[in-house]
């Protein structure tokens, strides 16, 4: 099975071949699969991710930390920091701001 034909869906976990880095999809978008990249490398699904053997003392990516791609149409959510920048598409994806609480006067 070729995963890059497949659509992502929330809940699919991610890996990096190159680092650490494993991340949960939060919001798809519709249609074709984008391609993720970590580290310049694909991503590939986790349950057939080999063990990276790298550190993550050097983390580009945060764990517990959201990453956005430039539409906004996919979100990941990081559950294991890696050395390696997440991208889609070949433009890296950013840090997703919290959303300021209201005040409580």
């Amino acid at each position: 099975m070729n995963s890059t034909a497949t659509t992502l869906r929330p809940g699919d976990q991610l890996a990096s071949t190159v680092c650490t880095t494993r991340v949960v999809v939060v919001r798809a978008p519709d249609g074709e699969r984008p391609q993720l990249a970590c580290g310049g490398s694909p991503m590939v699904p986790a349950a057939s991710a080999q063990p990276s053997q790298s550190s993550a003392a050097d983390a580009a990516t945060l764990i517990g930390k959201r990453y956005v791609n430039a539409a906004g149409t996919l979100e990941l959510l990081c559950i294991s920091s890696g050395a390696g920048e997440l991208s889609c598409d070949g433009v890296p994806m950013t840090l997703k701001a919290a959303k300021p609480l209201p005040a409580s006067d």
